[in-house]
C-alpha cells in the first residue's frame, strides 16, 4: 500500500457542511496562521454533478481502491467537507477533512508508517516523518507534511487563535452553489499547481502564477460555471495577460481537431476580461459539451492526431 497523502490529494483532483456554512467551522480552527491560500471542495454536492460522477465515481482508480479495501475507508464515499490550506511556500499544503473515518488501523502495513505522539494527538506517519495523516476524532482528519499537520494542530489548540482572517472572510462569502472554490492574498501558485503540468491548462498555470489576491469558484451541476479573478501589479501587467490568455484561447481552438468541430465551443465558452488591474476569466460550457469533452479524452482517439484547424 502507499502513503496516504497522495491518495487523499488524488480524490481531489482529475469537493458537505451544512447549507448555512460555507466553510465547516471546525476545519477553519485548523487553518494554519501562516496559510496565503485555501482551496475548498463541498463534498455533499460535488458528488452529484454529472462531470464528478464520469471522472471519478464511475472511473477504476486501482490505487484508491486497494486502499479502501485495506482499510475500510474510502475518501470518495467517507468525506463530506473538505479543505487544503497553504502557505505558499513549497510542501506546506495540509488537508482538512470533515467526515465519516473508521481507519483499520491493524491493516496498515508498519513497513509504511508509524505513529508519533503530538499534543495529544496520534499521527501516522512515513519512516522518513516527512508526511502522513491524523484521525483526530471519527468525524475529523488532516494529512500532508508533517510540519504542516503539526502547525494546523498548533492552530486548533491555540487559546489565541484568529479565526476571523480576511482570507477565511473571502472564503466564506462563496456562494453556496459553488462546489469548488479557492481564494489567496498573495499568489496564485497554489491554483496553478493544481492544474495539470502539460498542454494548455499548464499554460494557464502560468497565468495564474502572475496574478495575486485571486478568487475562483466553480459550479459543476449543470455543466460547467465558473470564475477566476486576481490583481496583477500595474495596469499594464493585466493588459499583457489578459491578451496572453486571449491568445491562448485563439491557440486552443486552432488545436481542435478536424473530427471534433463540436469542441470549438469549449473555447468559445471562456471569457476574459480587465478592468484596470484585475483580470476575470469565466467559463460557461454547456452539460452536453463537457459529455462530449469526457467522451474524446477517455477514447483511444484523444491524442489530438487530427489536422489543426484553420483559423476562424
Amino acid at each position: 500500500m502507499r502513503p496516504l497523502v497522495p491518495l487523499f490529494l488524488l480524490m481531489t483532483f482529475p469537493p458537505g457542511c451544512l447549507p448555512a456554512e460555507r466553510v465547516d467551522n471546525v476545519l477553519a480552527k485548523l487553518i494554519p496562521a501562516d496559510t496565503q491560500a485555501l482551496f475548498g471542495a463541498r463534498m455533499e454536492q460535488l458528488k452529484t454533478a454529472p462531470l464528478y460522477s464520469k471522472l471519478v465515481g464511475q472511473q477504476k482508480l486501482p490505487q484508491l481502491d486497494s486502499f479502501a479495501g485495506e482499510t475500510g475507508f474510502d475518501p470518495r464515499r467517507d468525506v463530506r467537507d473538505l479543505l487544503l490550506a497553504s502557505s505558499g511556500r513549497s510542501n506546506s499544503t495540509v488537508l482538512l477533512a470533515r467526515g465519516t473515518f473508521h481507519i483499520a488501523e491493524n491493516k496498515l502495513d508498519p513497513k509504511m508508517f508509524k505513529k508519533v505522539l503530538y499534543r495529544g494527538y496520534v499521527l501516522t506517519i512515513t519512516p522518513k516523518e516527512d508526511a502522513g495523516f491524523c484521525i483526530m476524532d471519527n468525524t475529523l482528519a488532516i494529512a500532508g507534511p508533517t510540519s504542516s499537520m503539526k502547525a494546523a494542530l498548533d492552530h486548533y489548540l491555540s487559546p489565541t487563535r484568529d479565526a476571523g482572517t480576511a482570507l477565511l472572510d473571502q472564503a466564506r462569502a462563496v456562494p453556496q452553489q459553488f462546489q469548488v472554490w479557492s481564494v489567496s492574498t498573495g499568489s496564485a501558485d497554489f491554483l496553478a499547481n493544481s492544474l495539470p503540468h502539460e498542454g494548455n491548462a499548464a499554460n494557464f498555470g502560468k497565468i495564474f502564477r502572475s496574478m495575486e489576491n485571486t478568487h475562483f469558484e466553480a459550479d459543476l451541476s449543470r455543466g460547467l460555471n465558473a470564475t477566476a479573478q486576481g490583481q496583477c501589479s500595474t495596469e499594464a501587467d493585466a493588459k499583457s495577460l489578459a491578451d496572453a490568455v486571449r491568445g491562448l484561447i485563439g491557440f486552443g481552438r486552432l488545436s481542435v481537431p478536424d473530427n471534433q468541430p463540436e469542441l470549438l465551443r469549449l473555447w468559445d465558452g471562456l471569457r476574459v476580461d480587465q478592468n484596470q488591474r484585475t483580470i476575470t476569466i469565466t467559463a460557461n460550457i454547456s452539460q452536453d459539451l463537457i459529455d462530449k469533452l469526457v467522451q474524446f479524452f477517455q477514447s483511444s482517439g484523444a491524442k489530438a492526431t487530427g489536422s489543426i484547424r484553420r483559423p476562424r
